[in-house]
């Protein structure tokens, strides 16, 4: 049933994490402490690949292509975040609103479109070694980065048009940005269109290169396990490991906040997945490709002037 009276809405504000009003100065202090460390360790690995020549390769340019991406994402969404936890920035315009919503998904697609291109890099140079200078060319890794934006780019633009053509009866966002299910949710008319636009959207941004990559490291596991040395099979193994990683957790968290059913979460589960994608994964790129790659742990060696462990 449509409801009536339908009001101007002319900003929004944002309920945020109004259901923990007695922790708010303890998120603040843990949110920032992440936020500063994932905007650290993204400029790291984005310095340490532009400055190392032992680092200048698709694989690494696809890297630092996506910590910088990352470093983006994050200040489209958490320094709000931080300002509203201390009771600062607490409303945002309309245009506002559509504008941080149209840089979160650009980014957020681009970002899955980068990780299949990652995956793409790794069965290349495992299943088509000799050949991999010509396939994986400076051309070609642009190409590819191009695509991932466009993509993104293109689907912001329809995704965003469609939600800010609702008339809208009520500004209270019951979330601390601007996601797309929360904003729908204060429609004065039926969003059912949306929720299937959304959802059609959400398979072909998240399963489709999901399951490119899947699919690269069955052929990627199937052509190490031909390898006769177990010394080969290692270091093949460990050249995907970091990025494997990344994707399982990219991917999942996407598919937990985008692909379930609309009533399935509580809003307090639905605000964890979100600090889950928003807070936690873009720190986890830098932790993990430093923790698990040996290159990038020993260009930060030489960076620091010390010699290799």
């Amino acid at each position: 049933m449509k409801k009536q009276n339908h009001t101007l809405v002319c900003e929004f504000t944002f309920q945020g994490f109004s259901n923990f009003r007695e922790h708010q100065l303890t998120l603040f202090v843990v949110f920032l402490a992440l936020y500063i460390l994932t905007l650290a360790g993204n400029v790291i690995i984005v310095t340490i690949i532009s400055f190392d020549r032992h680092l200048h390769t698709p694989m690494y340019f696809f890297l630092s292509t996506l910590s910088a991406s990352e470093t983006v994402y994050t200040l489209v969404i958490i320094p709000r975040m931080l300002f509203n936890l201390v009771g600062l920035c607490q409303h945002i315009s309309l245009a506002g609103c559509a504008t941080q919503m149209f840089f979160f998904i650009t980014l957020a697609i681009n970002n899955c479109f980068l990780l299949t291109a990652m995956g793409y890099d790794r069965y290349v140079a495992i299943c088509n070694p000799l050949r991999y200078s010509v396939i994986m060319n400076k051309r070609v890794c642009l190409q590819l980065v191009w695509g991932a934006c466009s993509i993104g780019l293109i689907v912001a633009m329809i995704q965003v048009s469609a939600v800010f053509r609702l008339p809208f009866c009520t500004a209270k966002v019951a979330h601390f940005f601007c996601d797309i299910r929360p904003v729908m949710k204060l429609s004065c008319i039926d969003t059912t269109a949306n929720e299937i636009l959304t959802l059609i959207i959400s398979v072909l941004v998240i399963l489709i290169p999901m399951s490119l990559v899947f699919i690269s490291y069955i052929l990627i596991i199937s052509t190490i396990l031909k390898i006769a040395s177990a010394e080969g099979r290692k270091k093949a193994f460990a050249t995907c490991a970091s990025h494997i990683t990344v994707v399982v957790i990219h991917y999942g968290c996407a598919s937990i906040a985008y692909l379930k059913p609309k009533s399935e979460n509580t809003r307090d589960e639905d605000q964890l997945i979100s600090v889950t994608y928003t807070v936690i994964t873009p720190l986890l790129n830098p932790v993990v490709y430093t923790l698990r790659n040996k290159e990038v742990k020993d260009a930060l060696w030489r960076a620091m002037g010390k010699k290799l462990p």
